[in-house]
């Protein structure tokens, strides 16, 4: 599909090699919602899932989160040259384009879906918060990256109703790709209302502003492979039950798409919901594995890895962030209009989920030993037995629906992939290059 050639900010690194993967025939999607949404599920269970919802909810209201440390977000924005800035670079340069509000953009997949659709003449504004889940220098950098394009990224929080109603009074946007969230399973552990904050209460806050808009926008947003949960039937498909979540991260994204269908049902917004399967690659999150262990592999301290019980495997479908990207891209260009006006629904309005994986599972002392040989030094391994912190066994996608639907096809494999990010992590991090057996000319994906 045309819209699929996206401009990766990688140019200069060629491409690997195509994954194979032989599409599977489904059931149209409107036959699949009675076993994704609440009301497929026995009324026990729905009860029961309304009462701890609620209670997520009610626990948010009376108890002030705890949000990652971010620095002060008093009102900064507003103003002649703010509204100029923000009309600039939501303007779309190529016809027919979109103009898109992406949350989260100076994330890791934000960064890169911006900076994809700036290029080929859309109008994008970013919206980001700065949070200190991780290092914060990255997510600036990632900034300077967007700036540099054409992308400007207003410092706010999607729970400031204020803020997100100015952008739509200033913007009639097209589509809105909603990528801020609360990430992370075992941090769950540590900061459980962060992800009420963010994931719930964030979302139904830009959903409330979405629906009250005219025109309404098309949402696409992510939601996340972690909804499968405990599930043992593979590979992972849309039709699947996703109501075993294993940690709480799971959780709120199970119930964000709850929510997406009830916004959709009500209201008439069109929302296309896409479950990420392990995103990995070049400008990526410190907290991620393949991230973690290349640091440690290089400063000579030891990996922890997990085996599942009685020795087994524990193995995850990394998905490449240039395979992701055309994946969001293709859901914003096949996304229809919403069907409301001022917060009233005319009509049916669309409402999908899609995985965004790699159908090819690698157990991660595989992706270990792809490290050592990219990074030419050897890991100092030690092996545990799998925590109960959220984390589960195996991760693999389905992508029958996203193939036939969106033409979504991906191309790298993790070989190709972690070779790509272990130029990248040399580059940025100069001091790395030194510890590093590296033989040849790296190359520079920072500028």
């Amino acid at each position: 599909m045309s819209q699929l050639k996206t401009i990766s900010i990688l140019d200069n690194i060629p491409s690997s090699t195509q994954s194979k993967s032989k599409p599977e025939k489904l059931s149209y999607y409107t036959h699949r919602c009675r076993s994704n949404f609440p009301f497929a599920i026995p009324i026990s269970k729905f009860s029961l899932s309304c009462i701890l919802f609620l209670s997520l909810l009610l626990f948010y209201t009376f108890k002030s989160p705890s949000s990652p440390p971010r620095r002060s977000l008093a009102v900064d924005w507003g103003g002649a040259a703010w509204e100029r800035r923000v009309r600039s670079s939501a303007r779309v340069r190529s016809r027919p384009g979109h103009s898109v509000l992406v949350t989260g953009a100076a994330g890791f997949v934000g960064m890169h879906v911006s900076i994809a659709l700036k290029r080929r003449g859309d109008g994008v504004l970013g919206l980001d918060n700065f949070n200190g889940y991780y290092d914060q220098t990255l997510k600036r950098a990632r900034q300077g990256m967007l700036e540099r394009t054409g992308v400007f990224v207003v410092e706010g929080d999607i729970n400031d109703k204020e803020l997100l109603k100015k952008l739509f009074d200033v913007v009639s946007f097209t589509h809105v790709l909603h990528l801020a969230a609360q990430a992370g399973v075992r941090y769950a552990i540590q900061n459980p209302s962060s992800y009420v904050h963010s994931n719930i209460a964030g979302f139904v806050n830009l959903l409330e502003v979405c629906k009250s808009a005219n025109p309404q926008p098309a949402i696409v947003w992510a939601s996340s492979s972690s909804v499968y949960g405990l599930n043992s039937k593979l590979p992972f498909s849309e039709k699947d039950r996703t109501d075993n979540p294993a940690s709480l991260y799971a959780a709120t994204k199970k119930a964000g798409e709850e929510i997406a269908h009830t916004y959709n049902h009500i209201y008439g917004l069109s929302i296309t919901g896409l479950r990420f399967f392990t995103v990995y690659g070049p400008w990526g999150r410190p907290d991620m594995a393949y991230y973690f262990f290349t640091k440690d592999i290089l400063n000579r301290r030891p990996i922890t890895i997990f085996e599942a019980p009685g020795h087994g495997s524990v193995a995850r479908d990394f998905t490449f962030i240039d395979d992701v990207v055309k994946g969001c891209i293709a859901a914003l260009d096949t996304a229809k209009k919403s069907t409301g006006s001022g917060g009233k629904k005319k009509g049916p309005a669309q409402l999908r989920i899609y995985n965004l994986g790699n159908t090819s599972p690698v157990p991660v002392s595989d992706l270990v030993s792809i490290l050592e040989k990219h990074l030419k030094v050897k890991a100092i391994r030690k092996v545990q037995p799998m925590p109960r912190n959220g984390d589960v066994r195996f991760t693999h996608a389905n992508i029958s629906l996203a193939q036939k639907e969106l033409g979504y096809k991906p191309t790298t494999d993790l070989e190709a992939g972690l070779k790509k990010f272990v130029r990248w992590y040399l580059s940025y991090y100069p001091d790395a290059k030194k510890k590093s057996a590296w033989d040849f000319e790296v190359l520079d994906c920072i500028s």
